[in-house]
């Protein structure tokens, strides 16, 4: 599959290294990048450790076209998570090729880009939730009535904490650092698959119920 013949690329291909990072989020482009081969992971860098993933993209594929379309920053950040290649097509050529298409193609594609971008604007502001406060949000979504009295609910953990970690969109060190947490503060008990919450109020309160 090659990329779309109104949008020509040049002949030569850059190779980027695993762990690379080839945007950051709010970045201003003069350039957009089509991935000829390899894969990419698109979400949130702390440092330059990308904690939160909002998935991952294989070549050949656009990767900013969205955004340099319609004049705006970049809303996430992308990180090689393999060695990749790529292209470079400068902005001003991507808008000359836009301008060659039919009125109604170039409306439909502006639109296409705004919808693509209104999605990741809505999946980067929901990881703006601190970790703390989804993994509360989580546990009191899955929580049953716990045995004895005070309103006392417990958790059934039916799924390996990695793909918990992935639901919640943050690493499975960060979900095990903050069910500790938990567990310090007295929010959280019991170890294996069940896990006791005898404060469900306070839970709440982290959660922003």
């Amino acid at each position: 599959m090659q990329p779309p013949t109104c949008f020509p690329l040049p002949a030569d291909t850059e190779a980027i290294a695993a762990g690379e990072v080839l945007h950051r989020r709010n970045e201003v482009q003069t350039s957009v990048l089509h991935l000829h081969s390899g894969r990419v992971l698109r979400g949130v860098l702390e440092g330059d450790v990308l904690r939160h993933q909002l998935g991952a993209v294989e070549g050949p594929v656009w990767l900013d076209a969205a955004s340099a379309l319609l004049g705006l920053p970049l809303p996430v950040d992308m990180v090689a998570d393999t060695p990749v290649l790529v292209r470079r097509l400068p902005i001003q050529a991507l808008c000359d090729s836009l301008a060659q298409l039919p009125a109604g193609a170039r409306g439909l594609l502006l639109d296409m880009a705004r919808g693509h971008r209104q999605q990741c604007e809505l999946a980067v502001s929901r990881l703006a939730q601190d970790a703390e406060s989804r993994c509360a949000q989580w546990l009191l979504q899955h929580a049953e009535p716990g045995h004895g009295d005070g309103g006392a609910l417990q958790v059934r953990l039916h799924l390996r904490k990695r793909l918990i970690a992935a639901q919640l969109g943050i690493a499975p060190e960060t979900f095990s650092r903050v069910l500790r947490h938990l567990r310090d503060r007295g929010l959280v008990h019991g170890t294996g698959n069940v896990l006791n919450l005898p404060q469900p109020r306070a839970l709440q309160s982290m959660a922003g119920c």
